[in-house]
Parts: structure tokens; C-alpha cells; sequence
């Protein structure tokens, strides 16, 4: 009985050795996978914030076709392969892919329809009767379109840039920058403008 009492206790001993050994590396293992995990996501928030940078760049040079949107982490899918027209082929989409051909048309027209950002400041500064900063034009965007990132640095280049194409005028007070619609005159100058007649007269 002693035998074999210590024949069990040695295996028992052994089986415990064994199932800790794994305990450990499973928790290191979990360990090292979280860690990349975090890292990955780090990346992908990276890539998000240049993504939306880079469309606000795009839309600030008037650029109207928009780049395809990034796939999200949840929903990630293998993109199909292009298949030829019908027409040419021959073959039909599947039930399938014609739905999704279908709305994929639809999100392309919807995004080709929506005006650029270049448009909607310069349709903007046309509306106005004042000078207005450009921190001022940011933030009434973005207040009339909640769906897009307007950024005050976009909206400050993109007004510079109709300055440059003569579509708007720039006008300085003291340190500050203000914009208003080509062809308005200045508050100052128009009141000289207006001065003039009566001294002359």
C-alpha cells in the first residue's frame, strides 16, 4: 500500500507541475496577444485621423470625386473581384451582387452629388454682408453640416486659396484676417466712397 500510495502522490505531483507549466503560458500568451492587439489598434486610430485629414485636404482643393471609404474593423470583408458588363460577357450578376452593385451606385451618386468644401465656403461668404474670420465660416459649417469634418486650418487654406483664384477678398483689422465675396467693397472704403460726392458737391 505504501507503494503505492507513493506512486500516486508522485503522479499527482507531476500532473500539477505539468497544468501549471501550461497556466503560465497561457498567460503569457494572453498577455503578448493583448499587447499586439493594443498596438494594432493604436495603428488603426492613426490611420482613421490621416484618412479624414487627407479627405478635408482633398475637398479643400476642390477635388469633387471621393476616395473610397475605409472598410470598419467589425465588418471587414474581402473586396469581390471586378467582373466584366453583362454585355460583354454575357453573364448576369448574381442575387447576390446585384444588390450589392445596386447600392453601391447609390453611395457613389450620393457622395458625387454633395458639394465640395470649396463650394459650400464660397457659396457661403457669398451669403454674408459682413467680413467674416474664418473661425467664424468653420464653425457655422459645422454647425450646417453635422455629417462632415470641417476643420478651422482647412477652411483658413481653402479661403486663402480662393483669395489666390480672385473668387473671394481678403481684408485685415488689426491682427485678424477677415473674407468677403468678390465685388463686396469695404465697410471703410465705401463710406469714403460715399464721402467723396458730398465734399465735392
Amino acid at each position: 500500500m505504501s507503494e503505492s500510495t507513493t506512486h500516486t502522490t508522485e503522479l499527482t505531483s507531476h500532473y500539477v507541475s505539468q497544468i501549471t507549466s501550461d497556466l503560465e503560458r497561457n498567460a503569457k500568451e494572453q498577455e503578448r496577444i493583448t499587447t499586439e492587439l493594443a498596438a494594432l489598434q493604436e495603428q488603426l486610430d492613426t490611420l482613421q485621423r490621416d484618412h479624414t485629414v487627407l479627405l478635408n485636404m482633398r475637398q479643400a482643393l476642390g477635388a469633387p470625386a471621393s476616395p473610397p471609404e475605409p472598410t470598419s474593423a467589425g465588418s471587414a470583408t474581402v473586396p469581390s473581384p471586378r467582373k466584366k458588363p453583362a454585355s460583354v460577357s454575357g453573364t448576369r450578376p448574381s442575387a447576390k451582387e446585384a444588390p450589392s452593385q445596386r447600392s453601391q451606385g447609390k453611395t457613389e451618386v450620393a457622395k458625387t452629388a454633395q458639394p465640395t468644401l470649396v463650394d459650400l465656403i464660397h457659396q457661403h461668404v457669398a451669403e454674408q454682408s459682413e467680413p467674416r474670420s474664418a473661425a467664424e465660416i468653420a464653425e457655422v459649417l459645422r454647425q450646417a453640416h453635422t455629417e462632415r469634418t470641417i476643420d478651422t486650418k482647412v477652411v483658413r487654406t481653402t479661403l486663402e486659396n480662393l483669395v489666390a483664384k480672385s473668387r473671394i477678398q481678403r481684408t485685415k483689422q488689426g491682427s485678424s484676417v477677415f473674407y468677403t465675396a468678390a465685388g463686396t467693397p469695404e465697410p471703410t472704403a465705401a463710406s469714403k466712397d460715399e464721402a467723396q460726392p458730398e465734399t465735392t458737391a
